[in-house]
């Protein structure tokens, strides 16, 4: 579940809030911000008067505006634990932790990730993209691995995801790899794997020209009506992930030993 938030989700995120040392207050304020709504002035007591404020304020907004309330209440966190000098054990840690126990169990398809929510898909593709990101940053390779994470970015944004934008960063991130392993700065991918047979085994060349031709179609050549699913967006995100990582462990740079 990505493009819903039902009551006992919105319960369960102000418990968590609540339980990160976030106040009733804390909460009305930004639900406020995010409803265009002013704060009950009879309300004064945190407890029940502002919490049970709160609670009606949540149910009114949109189900994107409730994970838009997370990731803010993130952010007052990260700012208090910044202020403060809290160790790894700070609000905002306990409030990820919390949350993200939540969406696992109840087949949320979010996680809070550095104060940011991510899309949460299968275990492979979770591993799949977190160790190519990894792999990217570790070996230097930041253009690659900031096109992974927008292509991630884009696949979580609300209420739809940019599904041909993530198609475009993943792609790019992979064909950012091919040059660099292949010391071929300024080749398309599609040329590179003319260009350099050994860059895939066979036919996982000829393959990857196919998916490269795929994701030129769905997107940068649009057509009206014939947008990339966003399964396809992760389908893609993921490949692009794998084939990032194996050109990165298998392929010397040409002219390198």
């Amino acid at each position: 579940m990505r493009h819903d938030a039902p009551e006992w989700l919105r319960k369960l995120i102000i418990r968590a809030a609540y339980e990160a040392d976030l106040r009733p207050s804390d909460l009305r304020d930004l639900l406020c911000d995010i409803l265009m709504e002013t704060p009950d002035s009879n309300n004064w007591s945190e407890f029940p008067n502002v919490d049970n404020e709160v609670h009606a304020l949540l149910q009114q907004a949109e189900w994107f505006q409730v994970y838009d309330l997370v990731e803010m209440a993130a952010s007052v966190l990260q700012k208090r634990s910044g202020c403060c000098h809290l160790t790894s054990d700070a609000p905002l840690s306990l409030f990820a932790q919390k949350l993200n126990e939540i969406f696992r169990r109840k087949g949320v398809g979010w996680q809070l990730i550095e104060g940011q929510l991510q899309i949460r898909g299968p275990e492979s593709f979770e591993e799949t993209v977190r160790e190519a990101t990894a792999l990217l940053e570790s070996t230097g390779r930041e253009v690659a691995r900031h096109e992974m994470h927008q292509a991630l970015a884009d696949l979580s944004r609300r209420p739809a995801p940019d599904v041909t934008g993530a198609v475009q960063h993943a792609m790019a991130a992979l064909e950012c790899v091919a040059r660099d392993v292949t010391g071929d700065p300024k080749s398309t991918l599609g040329d590179l794997l003319k260009k350099h047979p050994g860059l895939l085994p066979p036919p996982l060349d000829n393959a990857l020209s196919k998916i490269w031709g795929f994701a030129s179609d769905k997107g940068r050549h649009l057509r009206e009506n014939d947008a990339p699913a966003i399964e396809e967006a992760e389908l893609m995100v993921g490949l692009a992930g794998s084939l990032s990582t194996y050109m990165v462990k298998k392929i010397p740079k040409v002219g390198h030993p």
